[in-house]
């Protein structure tokens, strides 16, 4: 498939645009009071003069980005950024966390007709991609306009690139638009320029530079006094099948540990309700902090359905198992637990942070565990032995001091793309359709 037939085709589904984000929104996947934003209909003013567009798919993508926003806009004090996702709760958690000069909305729709309302309205100087969400008709039409384009910490899975190589043409028409391209490793920037990205660097992950996770000091010090002494862990983004895990993990040492205390914090919050259904029918005593329900000296199971709150959690938890990874979805984020003192484990799919695990192993700073039932009885061992913990914590907090840096490559890479005012040829992007 080609740009132009991917583009008829777009063209030809715009009608059923509108029937697709109906049944998103009863899903709670999108805001009916923003929906206009899917459709390119902005809800508030373009800022005047110089306007940096960066998109990215969701939380992840979104929140690595932060530290780059902050610098971009302490550099160029007349620079607004626009900030587009297209989850809910990257929307809310940017709101809370964007600095000023910096927005929200949502990514329009990949139709000629949403993207072009979109781009007719905010007229982005630069547009930079963030990871690997590639939208082919965003991507040619802002090309088209002559709107210079960066994918930064970029990184594509070698799923994806099996998938991407069945539409050659497709993909090197989406990724020959980009002027610079910055992989997360080595291997992405393999992949990268085989599908036709130019000259792809590697300069390493801007997960790896975030600072640690926020907590709000009074909910931390309400939380911390609610708790008291009991031993406990967290099951951090978890995915469905993982809260079972957890709860059968729970019931694997709650002989051992009469005072224990299972913290789940499931991926998605607005799960929360379908897994307290599931847990309290397998008998489990739970309070869902969503809810407001607080811990009783029974509690078993601490269900924290919130958004942006994970900080306030790893601070409370010794031992941290990381979701996304007892199933094949490629994990979450392991280096931020361990920048907060936790000790690590995980699952054994760890696609998406595969760089990170592999230098926590190596370090001795994480346990892997081949499959859900080995969760139990490795928590024994760390509940059961404080000075391992303690080491597994020290050794994983080291590995995210070195995996460092990327923020300054980034940058110094980035600059010249920033100040650059000679934008290449808009009819170079037509060259691939």
């Amino acid at each position: 498939m080609s740009l132009a037939l991917y583009r008829l085709a777009t063209v030809l589904g715009a009608p059923l645009v509108g029937l697709w984000l109906s049944r998103r929104r009863a899903a709670g996947k999108e805001e009916a009071a923003r929906q206009g934003e899917r459709t390119g209909r902005a809800d508030r003013a373009r800022p005047p003069g110089e306007l940096i567009w960066l998109h990215a798919a969701s939380v992840g993508e979104s929140v690595s980005a932060l530290p780059l926003i902050e610098r971009l806009l302490n550099t160029r004090p007349d620079t607004h950024v626009l900030v587009t996702t297209v989850t809910v709760t990257s929307a809310r958690i940017m709101a809370e966390r964007l600095p000023k000069r910096a927005f929200h909305q949502y990514a329009p729709v990949d139709t000629p007709g949403a993207v072009r309302r979109f781009l007719d309205y905010w007229a982005p100087d630069r547009a930079i991609w963030i990871e690997s969400e590639l939208w082919p008709n965003m991507i040619a039409m802002s090309r088209a306009r002559g709107v210079p384009l960066a994918l930064v910490n970029a990184r594509l899975s070698s799923r994806s690139h099996h998938r991407w190589r069945r539409a050659p043409r497709l993909i090197s028409g989406v990724l020959g638009a980009f002027d610079l391209v910055l992989a997360q490793s080595a291997d992405a920037a393999a992949r990268l320029r085989e599908l036709g990205a130019r000259d792809a660097e590697t300069v390493g992950n801007l997960k790896h530079d975030a600072p640690p996770l926020a907590a709000d000091p009074a909910a931390l010090a309400s939380l911390t006094a609610a708790l008291g002494n009991r031993r406990l862990w967290l099951a951090a983004s978890t995915h469905e099948g993982e809260e079972a895990a957890a709860a059968a993990a729970h019931r694997h040492l709650a002989a051992r540990h009469s005072d224990l205390l299972t913290v789940i914090a499931p991926r998605h919050p607005p799960r929360g309700a379908e897994i307290v259904r599931a847990l309290r029918a397998a008998g489990f005593r739970l309070a869902q902090r969503s809810a407001g329900e607080a811990v009783g000296p029974d509690t078993e199971i601490y269900l924290a359905d919130t958004l942006g709150e994970l900080g306030l959690l790893y601070r409370l938890s010794p031992i941290v198992f990381v979701g996304g990874s007892l199933i094949p979805h490629g994990g979450q984020n392991p280096l931020e637990p361990a920048r907060l003192g936790c000790a690590v484990l995980h699952g054994p799919h760890m696609e998406n942070f595969h760089e990170a695990a592999a230098r926590l192993h190596e370090a001795d700073g994480a346990i892997e565990l081949a499959r859900a039932s080995m969760l139990g009885d490795a928590l024994g061992d760390l509940l059961d032995d404080d000075a391992r913990r303690a080491r597994l914590a020290d050794r994983a907090g080291r590995v995210t001091v070195e995996l460092g840096g990327a923020l300054d490559r980034v940058w110094q890479r980035l600059e010249p793309f920033l100040s650059n005012t000679s934008a290449r040829p808009a009819e170079d992007a037509h060259a691939h359709a």
